[in-house]
């Protein structure tokens, strides 16, 4: 289906809310509620509007963060090297376009070969095995993918992993997955409900529940395996090829998947998807796609990495399962933008091995497009195996009452209106409104954001209530009701200081971060560090956006478009914002901006890149600018400090001659990048 861009920005709104909430059920609470490709797709469609509408990435987009930050009662700890997702294919013709990007990437010629891995992509949770000179020092769940869990005593009772290995490098973290087979689980459930204890929904959620326990005993008595896939932080190169390096690590003890196959082309990689495909009943473990990597690790190298995921892989996930059921009820959340969003509920239902009870709505046009109704008869369909949606309603013929979309908001009686060319619908309180309010406030403390641990949601509401919290800045006046919180039930002296601490930790934080948490709409984690490069405070960001030309100049940097221009332009205009954020920049003070890109010689400089490349892409140009510290910016301007110029190089050449700034060949700059 086409949207404009008001369906979606809309669109974008609702992924983001339900991939988080997914996240949370799913990394951390081992309790999905939707099927693995219902969850890919979402993710999917979120990364193509994205694409396509680059100025409406949000603040809370998934893109901008892996998995779930670890919040249980384990230990954690923080990855080496990150541990990244991947990025995923639901087709041959996205397979054959992802190879397409490699070779554009890595400038290949026709005649070169891109030979691939491909292997089982197992439906278990993610674990990295830490060795060092031969011992099993660490292990750890994936967690956000930059901290994890540490579940070392656990994983040490798992008989796939070894405590020592012999004929590896001093150091490495060898990763893959922690499962359990078929057979395993349904014993397990066995005994579960014989003993009265919990039943799992499926293998995954047993392997995950059972390796994250706090008692290393439970665990023992479950029956876990484990399969390497890769490897992570390592202090030499286990071989040239991602084949040969797998078979290294099977040769130190740890098992690999007997299915892993090096193929020579695309065609070899459909014919072993399909080849798997049919044997996936038969299999002794759930899977849920298959996995293909680019074989030659120094071209991994060159590709590297985006936010999310790795250039040099990609996820080949199995078709959707669908279910029949009955919608029970359609309720209105209401968001932290005050969007107002239906979400039904089902009459539960099994779907791919999970237990379906609701599912997402979307919005208003929706429920009209389907003709929804509270007694239909509906077919949901779990995208990719984890997120669910409506794909037709089976009773739209039968005479019952039209649902009606409630004109006031359910939280504070609001009027609740839909602006021109949107079809959200949002609450008009703003901060009176308590769901905004309270999610406005979880926003700004949120681990993307200002990350202030202690001050969970929990918290937030008691201290709404309590008429403590209006806005951002009162959360740094709370120093001033210690007196009034110590003997609160839950808050002792320790654990209030202990919050407040983490509050004073904040002043003088990433401007970034802040502006982030500020929840200018359309302003996401990237785009808000994309800003603090241009203009290095929110003071200056604030001044230019009141300036004579601002939304021009907000549009001319790099990742910010028309829309986000225009909402940043729109938020410093409303006096109440200008108000809230003189306030917090009083009590908070952000320093100003440091980029975290590697210090170098080059570090804020800007690089144009013009003319032909004769020995890799522009997309790898530019990540090489961007691994040097330094900008890689699409047209010559005074602030050019260097132009890298190609055969066939014209009017960028010309300009830059004009204004005397340094012009170097492909091969000079080959040695910058070599030499630094």
């Amino acid at each position: 289906m086409s949207l404009n861009e008001a369906e979606a920005a809309n669109r974008l709104m609702r992924l983001a809310k339900l991939i988080a909430r997914h996240d949370k059920l799913y990394h951390d609470e081992d309790a999905p509620e939707i099927s693995d490709a219902e969850y890919d797709s979402m993710v999917r469609e979120n990364r193509e509007l994205e694409a396509r509408y680059p100025q409406l990435v949000r603040p809370d987009s998934p893109s901008s963060r892996l998995g779930a930050a670890p919040t249980s009662a384990l230990a954690k700890v923080s990855h080496a090297r990150p541990m990244l997702s991947l990025d995923n294919a639901f087709s041959s013709v996205e397979v054959e376009e992802f190879a397409g990007r490699v070779r554009r990437f890595l400038n290949l010629p026709a005649a070169q070969a891109v030979v691939l891995t491909a292997e089982p992509k197992i439906d278990g949770l993610s674990c990295s095995l830490r060795y060092e000179g031969g011992e099993l020092v660490l292990a750890a769940t994936r967690g956000d993918g930059t901290v994890g869990e540490d579940v070392t005593p656990n994983a040490r009772t798992i008989c796939d992993i070894p405590q020592r290995i012999v004929g590896a490098p001093a150091v490495i973290e060898v990763r893959g997955e922690v499962y359990m087979s078929k057979a395993d689980f349904a014993a397990l459930n066995e005994r579960q409900e014989a003993s009265g204890g919990k039943i799992f929904a499926n293998p995954r959620n047993a392997a995950a529940g059972s390796l994250r326990q706090k008692d290393a005993k439970v665990t023992e008595a479950r029956p876990l395996r484990f399969l390497a896939h890769g490897w992570g932080d390592i202090s030499e190169r286990l071989a040239e090829t991602q084949f040969d390096a797998m078979k290294r690590i099977e040769a130190f003890g740890i098992p690999v998947s007997d299915l892993l196959v090096r193929v020579a082309d695309l065609r070899d990689a459909l014919s072993h998807y399909a080849a798997i495909e049919q044997e996936r009943a038969d299999l002794p473990f759930d899977i849920d796609g298959v996995v293909y990597k680019v074989d030659r690790i120094d071209w991994q190298d060159r590709l590297g990495q985006v936010a999310r995921s790795p250039r040099w892989a990609l996820a080949h996930k199995f078709p959707a399962e669908k279910a029949e059921t009955t919608l029970e009820a359609i309720d209105i959340q209401v968001g932290r933008t005050g969007k107002l969003t239906p979400v039904g509920r089902l009459t539960p239902v099994g779907v791919g091995g999970v237990i379906v009870q609701n599912v997402t709505l979307h919005n208003r046009d929706e429920i009209a497009r389907l003709g929804l109704r509270v007694g239909d008869r509906v077919r949901i369909q779990r995208a990719g195996d984890v997120i669910p949606q409506v794909v037709e309603n089976l009773t739209r013929d039968e005479m019952r009452e039209p649902y009606v979309f409630p004109h006031c908001c359910p939280e504070c009686g609001s009027e609740a209106v839909a602006e021109q060319g949107e079809v959200d619908v949002r609450c008009a309180g703003g901060l009176i409104c308590p769901a905004q309010r309270i999610e406005r406030l979880k926003h700004f403390v949120s681990r993307g954001a200002m990350d202030i641990d202690g001050l969970g949601e929990k918290s937030i509401v008691e201290f709404v209530g309590l008429g403590w919290l209006s806005g951002p800045a009162d959360i740094f006046r709370l120093r001033d009701r210690r007196g009034e919180l110590i003997g609160r039930e839950g808050w002792q002296q320790v654990s209030v200081d202990k919050l407040l601490a983490a509050i004073e930790a904040r002043k003088g934080f990433d401007p970034a971060r802040f502006l982030f948490g500020l929840g200018i709409r359309h302003v996401g984690a990237v785009t808000a560090k994309d800003l603090m490069k241009a203009f290095g405070t929110v003071e200056e960001l604030e001044r230019v956006a009141r300036s004579d030309g601002a939304l021009a100049e907000l549009a001319s940097v790099e990742g910010v478009g028309g829309v986000v221009a225009q909402a940043i332009f729109d938020f410093f205009h409303e006096p109440h914002n200008r108000t809230e954020v003189t306030e917090l920049l009083a009590l908070a003070k952000p320093a100003a901006f440091v980029s975290t890109a590697r210090q170098t010689e080059w570090t804020g400089k800007t690089i144009v890149f013009t003319g032909s490349l004769e020995t890799m892409s522009r997309d790898e140009a530019k990540a090489q600018a961007e691994r040097l510290g330094a900008r890689a910016a699409g047209s010559v301007s005074a602030k050019t400090d260097l132009v890298v110029a190609g055969p066939g190089a014209g009017s960028k050449l010309k300009k830059a001659e004009q204004l005397g700034i340094p012009v170097i060949g492909e091969g000079e700059w080959a040695q910058i990048v070599a030499g630094v």
